[in-house]
């Protein structure tokens, strides 16, 4: 990828505008360095922008014409750490939603089993700067592309007309990240996208016809 195009990838997904070229290196060892620092467990409030300098070889100059400060640097470093967004097979809403929730547990079993995730989300809710950076530049994203999934099941008529899609969206999301956020002793075991998208669905799909004597059919 050359400077130019990894400078428009990176306004893409929510980081400041970068002046010149981009150094895959140099960028590297500045993420690395964080995340070094991560670790071994040293709190985001301690990590200033020297100290990062410091511990990746560079200077301070070099770092801010990459970020525009601490909290967007912080925010490549948690995407780092993240796995990539799944792409969608498209074939239909429920299939779509089953993809997206696999891609929250298995950031749920990543993120119990990694320091660094452990150590920033346990601070993040104290920087609430950081926290709008992080969610304007990867929460959000992700919850529009399931408003998409939703919208589009329901033009295809796989969830009724009056389903309100926004609360839909908490009713499929909510149960994994409770699973995965709040209550960290429960399962997130294979085949619970599936389930949680199939009890969704059986109160959201579309209304089963009525027999002629007023009940309903099947």
């Amino acid at each position: 990828m050359g400077g130019a195009e990894q400078t428009a990838g990176a306004a893409g997904r929510g980081g400041p505008a970068r002046g010149r070229p981009r150094s895959e290196a140099v960028e590297r060892s500045i993420v690395e360095g964080v995340m070094k620092l991560l670790e071994e467990g040293v709190p985001l409030a301690e990590i200033s922008i020297e100290r990062v300098a410091r511990i990746a070889g560079v200077g301070k100059a070099t770092i801010y014409r990459r970020w525009s400060g601490r909290e967007e640097l912080f925010c490549d470093v948690l995407r780092t750490a993240e796995p990539p967004d799944p792409e969608l097979p498209g074939t239909s809403m429920r299939d779509d939603l089953v993809v997206l929730l696999e891609s929250l547990r298995q950031r749920g079993l990543a993120n119990r089993s990694s320091v660094i995730m452990h150590n920033v989300y346990a601070q993040m809710k104290s920087s609430p700067k950081l926290w709008k950076v992080y969610h304007t530049a990867v929460i959000e994203p992700r919850r529009l592309k399931t408003l998409g999934v939703l919208r589009r099941g329901q033009a295809n008529g796989e969830i009724r007309a009056d389903v309100d899609v926004e609360l839909a969206n908490d009713l499929f999301v909510g149960p994994m990240l409770v699973r995965a956020v709040v209550r960290p002793d429960a399962g997130l075991e294979e085949g619970l996208p599936e389930r949680i998208v199939d009890t969704v669905l059986a109160g959201l799909g579309p209304a089963a016809p009525r027999d002629r004597d007023g009940g309903r059919s099947g």
